[in-house]
């Protein structure tokens, strides 16, 4: 399994789900993924699986999650919702 994002991949993915996903309070659900980003826009963030991504300055991105079974699960949704856009 791939274990590394790419900015490209990272971005995408925020877009798809802003457009696909259903409003919570915390941002747009789509496939076990919630995306949503601070009040300037610069920083966005992505929960789901036990993990909370932050990404932002620089095209860098932070992991937070307790098991590593949490961030290979959450890496799995994101390879599948990108596999969704690229299908479309």
């Amino acid at each position: 399994m791939k274990n590394e994002l790419d900015s490209k991949t990272i971005l995408s993915v925020y877009e798809y789900i802003q457009k696909h996903g259903d409003v919570t309070d915390e941002g747009k659900l789509l496939n076990g993924i919630t995306a949503f980003s601070d009040i300037d826009g610069y920083t966005i963030y992505f929960k789901g699986s036990g993990v909370m991504m932050r990404y932002g300055f620089h095209n860098t991105y932070h992991l937070d999650y307790e098991h590593d079974k949490h961030k290979d699960d959450f890496i799995a949704k994101i390879d599948s919702i990108k596999k969704q856009l690229d299908s479309e």
